[in-house]
């Protein structure tokens, strides 16, 4: 066969900006990392200079806690609902198995090594070395119960997922609200709820967790078990065929988003100091699935921001205690029937981004200038390759 020897090749170039040095200029991942750190530093440190010089008053500070809580149970059910693509209804449940599990064990050790409820408000090393570990313990058992109903309920879809994962979360409210008759000792308190809960959220402690669960989620997601889970989502099917194990990828992103729901669930417990069963229903997991799809499934920075939006909307419109529902209610009809990917897509920020566009003089309006010279040199390559 006679092959003709084509001279000239079509070189397609990037239209982007590459700044004085004909190189686009990336900041290194640790820079990346130290600038993220210090901008939550300096919000964290501005956040708690507000409330303690009474700028943010009590009951101002307990609903940035409850955002920064509906924060992470929004991008933790994210990871199943957004990035997996399954609809699970149980998060309530996760919530609820790690706010009894954190309150149960904080309660039972602060006995045991004497620690009061003034040790939790001061701040002292024993008291935050048991917060810890009693968000750690909550964590542990809504991973346990993720591992309970994940490895059964992922081999279903659709709306069979949806069905036994809200059947789980029933089974769970419905067992912390009747256990005490059968272990026969006080130990969730039944229907009069769990009380003696030390108050030991913060502002500081619940920023510094939803900084964290971002970070973690955020990491998870870059990797390649993250890739593998994007895989699932786009396509099953594809994806076991690539050599995806479809069942560990989906357990391992149902495990872990049950795992923050229940860090979520003892930030919570610390927040309000009293848990009953009737928290934890089913109009719970719907109120979370809604930030989630309002904020957009598969952004975390919409999921942090509907979470925001949703949590203070009815506190702002509690003057209007007739209509604030019906507000509510509106505000989701109209952004489903104009914005019915939700407010920001799969679209999410990135800091690192922007700076390096800056450094790059990668503006948009200079990009919307060179148009017209990149739809030319288009049209120049697609006729050299007609010729």
């Amino acid at each position: 066969m006679r092959h003709e020897k084509t001279e000239d090749k079509p070189v397609i170039s990037a239209s982007a900006s590459k700044g004085d040095t004909g190189v686009y200029r990336r900041l290194p991942m640790p820079a990346r990392y130290a600038i993220n750190a210090v901008v939550v530093l300096v919000l964290l440190v501005l956040g708690e200079l507000m409330i303690d010089g009474g700028a943010i008053n009590r009951y101002q500070s307990t609903v940035l806690e409850q955002v920064g809580i509906y924060i992470i149970l929004a991008v933790s059910l994210n990871i199943a609902t957004g990035y997996l693509g399954q609809l699970p209804l149980g998060h309530a449940g996760f919530m609820s198995m790690g706010a009894y599990g954190c309150s149960i064990f904080i309660i039972r050790m602060s006995e045991v090594l004497g620690v009061g409820a003034r040790d939790f408000v001061t701040g002292t090393p024993m008291a935050l070395v048991l917060v810890i570990g009693g968000l750690v313990v909550g964590g542990l058992c809504a991973a346990v119960a993720g591992i309970v109903i994940g490895i059964p309920a992922l081999r279903l879809k659709g709306d069979y997922l949806a069905i036994i994962t809200l059947a789980f979360a029933e089974i769970i409210r419905v067992v912390m609200l009747n256990i005490d008759d059968v272990l026969g000792f006080e130990l969730t308190g039944g229907a009069a709820g769990l009380t003696g809960i030390p108050g030991f959220s913060s502002f500081l402690l619940v920023f510094g967790c939803v900084a964290v669960v971002c970070f973690l989620i955020h990491t998870m997601m870059k990797s390649r078990h993250g890739r593998a889970i994007l895989a699932i989502r786009d396509n099953e099917i594809a994806a076991e065929a690539t050599g995806v194990n479809t069942t560990y990828y989906k357990t391992l992103a149902f495990v872990v988003s049950a795992f923050f729901a229940g860090v979520a669930g003892g930030l919570y417990a610390g927040c309000v100091g009293v848990l009953q069963p009737a928290v934890f229903g089913f109009m719970k997991s719907i109120e979370i699935l809604v930030m989630v799809v309002l904020g957009g499934m598969g952004s975390m920075l919409g999921s942090a921001l509907s979470a925001t939006v949703l949590t203070i909307l009815p506190e702002a419109l509690r003057a209007f205690s007739e209509y604030r529902m019906i507000a509510y209610a509106v505000v989701l009809i109209i952004v489903m029937i104009f914005r019915p990917q939700g407010l920001l897509g799969s679209y999410d920020f990135s800091l690192s981004r922007v700076i390096e566009r800056v450094m790059n003089r990668d503006f948009p309006w200079k990009r919307r200038d060179d148009k017209p010279a990149a739809e030319k040199d288009g049209e120049e390559v697609s006729a050299h390759a007609e010729r």
